[in-house]
């Protein structure tokens, strides 16, 4: 049977304070082993490390969470940002992951490469076409407006951007190699964010495999989806041959991060697009039941992803 890492994304809960905590309930549910999310502060990682409980076998940049220094967490520092100070920033915290993965021995980082402009100007109009979605008006004629809107306007803007992506992504791998970790460049949850499908192929430019590759999230391709964004199709169609790592989770109407076999993903394609990993991860919110949690084993195996 595959592995199957259950991330630190459900150990925001109180009672999971102390990480050595989360790591036996994890064992204890079936899992073999961890994956440390970006909402994971450091004292946590220390405590799932001394438990001994389950191998870690991937850190989700920009872990250990910390507070920058404009009082946000640090994963809201732009890995593709025009503004110098604020990348140089988020390269620093992509590189102390990768120093953290590199200490645990794990081989996988998963990166989130940055977006296009300011995050509440790119996503004011994409937040009024998912209440709306939200509300069963995705038919209407504001909302076509709002999508063509959105569309155009990060096609306007992208350019620069991705180049900055581009380049953070050469300065983590170089930092990353000494240490044998693949780099995982993650598909996104808002349209703003990077990469698009398309763009992959200018941020893996002169890159090999074994040094970044994509990873796979089913959430977030099946929420673009539904907005009429991006086809959940066109990752997997385009970069399952280089597929590193997948979150698998499940949604219901623009919700996601929810137990695979609760939701309502169409997981077909997804098998066919990445049954060839080796392992996977359950990227499932602090707000799913234990059952759910413990569920989600069994029906991966029944879809043939066990």
């Amino acid at each position: 049977m595959k592995p199957l890492a259950l991330s630190t994304m459900f150990a925001q809960q109180e009672r999971f304070a102390d990480g050595a905590v989360f790591a036996r309930f994890a064992a204890d549910a079936g899992y073999d082993a961890i994956e440390i999310s970006h909402s994971t502060p450091v004292e946590k990682i220390e405590r799932i490390l001394e438990s001994a409980a389950l191998p870690v076998t991937s850190v989700h940049q920009p872990a250990p969470w910390v507070r920058h220094s404009n009082g946000r967490g640090n994963s809201h520092c732009n890995l593709a940002g025009l503004d110098r100070d604020e990348r140089k920033a988020a390269i620093d915290y992509a590189v102390t992951s990768i120093e953290w993965c590199a200490r645990i021995g794990a081989n996988r980082l998963v990166v989130h490469l940055g977006h296009v402009g300011e995050v509440v100007e790119q996503f004011e109009d994409e937040h009024e076409m998912r209440r709306m979605f939200d509300g069963g008006r995705a038919g209407d004629d504001r909302f076509l407006e709002l999508r063509e809107a959105v569309i155009e306007r990060r096609r306007a803007e992208a350019e620069p951007y991705l180049e900055h992506a581009r380049s953070s992504l050469v300065e983590l791998v170089r930092a990353a190699e000494p240490h044998k970790i693949t780099i995982g460049v993650e598909n996104r949850y808002h349209y703003h964010e990077m990469p698009h499908p398309a763009e992959y192929e200018q941020v893996f430019e002169g890159l090999a495999p074994e040094q970044a590759g994509y990873w796979h999230d089913a959430g977030h391709a099946e929420v673009l989806h539904r907005l009429g964004l991006i086809d959940r199709h066109a990752w997997l169609d385009g970069w399952s041959r280089r597929l590193v790592g997948a979150h698998l989770h499940d949604v219901i109407g623009l919700g996601d991060h929810r137990a695979p076999g609760d939701g309502d993903v169409d997981w077909g394609y997804i098998v066919a697009g990445v049954s060839h990993l080796p392992g996977y991860t359950l990227e499932i919110n602090q707000h799913q039941s234990d059952e759910k949690v413990r569920a989600a084993i069994g029906f991966l195996e029944r879809i043939g992803l066990r």
